[in-house]
């Protein structure tokens, strides 16, 4: 009987995540191996919704956004005896290695499952790019193209209309989507979790720019951004932000939340080939028996790492970027 290779989506859906399960699929059948796939993430395996694939099962998925393979959260497999049921759902099917493609979260999942004898890959895919040993993750550059595509739309209607638009995007511990949008899409403030600031500086550069003759601001401000200066509750901080522009510098000012929408839509051509030489070192390293590890490109080489050490590390923000946007919004 061929080896069995499980593959799975789990933790938020990104653009990118159908290319790698396509991949994943066909370089297993390369290999002489037999994919399988489980529908819903660590839910799905627990509860045993899995099937094998064929080179057919995913063609025509590599344009497509979203996962074929759904995703489900699981606080069942949070617990000792949801990962035991998740490891004899395996044993049963005779699958000896998995394939993990999400964010921590689910690579903290695989990592319990290799500590328990699974062999176990890792492939990121988050849009918020948070995953240490490696520059991107798939899904971060279709998220980031969907922003600047939103950007470019508001700014024809806040220079029509002489506003301040406060533009709030996804990243709740992490500013890169704002902070590479923001400077790709020329904005005048870019706020992100990475770097303390204070409201009150916000109101100086967009007055500092209306004395220079700008008649309309962009702001982009990541989820997870907390405003100083701002005393009280808020429901956001581009609520906030917004509302503290207006009241302390009388310019009409507009808040646009993008939301899910930066989640969706097919993915970019370097999207669809990240992932595509992601899953086939994965199934590399299947092949070759390795475990607990995670794959990663850094300088366009794709590496390998141990997973338990990726976990450990905090991905460091190119502050490069955040400054080089002060100066060219400063003149």
């Amino acid at each position: 009987m061929r080896r069995r290779v499980g593959v799975l989506t789990s933790g938020g859906d990104a653009p990118g995540m159908n290319a790698a399960i396509r991949t994943v699929v066909r370089a297993a059948i390369h290999y002489n191996m037999e994919p399988w796939a489980i529908y819903r993430g660590y839910h799905g395996l627990i509860r045993g919704e899995l099937e094998p694939l064929t080179s057919r099962s995913v063609s025509g998925i590599i344009q497509r956004g979203g996962t074929i393979l759904k995703s489900a959260r699981s606080d069942q497999f949070m617990t000792p005896e949801g990962r035991r049921q998740a490891t004899a759902t395996l044993e049963q099917h005779e699958i000896e290695a998995l394939i993990v493609i999400g964010g921590d979260g689910s690579f903290k999942g695989a990592l319990e499952l290799d500590k328990l004898g699974i062999k176990v890959i890792g492939i990121p895919a988050t849009i918020d790019n948070d995953i240490a040993c490696t520059d991107y993750s798939i899904g971060f550059d279709t998220a980031v193209n969907t922003v600047m595509d939103a950007v470019n739309k508001i700014r024809d209607t806040a220079s029509s209309h002489e506003r301040v638009y406060v533009v709030e995007v996804m990243g709740r511990h992490s500013g890169y989507i704002a902070l590479y949008s923001g400077l790709a899409g020329g904005a005048d403030v870019i706020v992100i979790p990475e770097v303390p600031y204070d409201v009150k500086h916000v109101c100086e550069h967009i007055k500092h720019a209306n004395e220079q003759g700008k008649t309309y601001n962009i702001v982009i401000v990541a989820e997870g951004a907390d405003p100083s200066g701002i005393e009280g509750t808020f429901d956001g901080p581009a609520m906030a932000i917004g509302r503290y522009i207006q009241e302390h510098t009388g310019f009409d000012t507009r808040i646009t939340i993008l939301g899910h929408i930066q989640r969706g839509g097919a993915p970019t051509m370097r999207d669809r080939l990240l992932a595509s030489r992601l899953a086939y070192h994965a199934v590399e390293l299947v092949y070759q028996g390795k475990s607990g590890r995670m794959v990663g490109e850094i300088d366009h080489v794709v590496k390998s790492w141990d997973l338990e050490y990726a976990l450990a590390q905090e991905k460091q923000i190119n502050l490069d970027y955040y400054h080089l946007s002060n100066i060219l919004s400063s003149i």
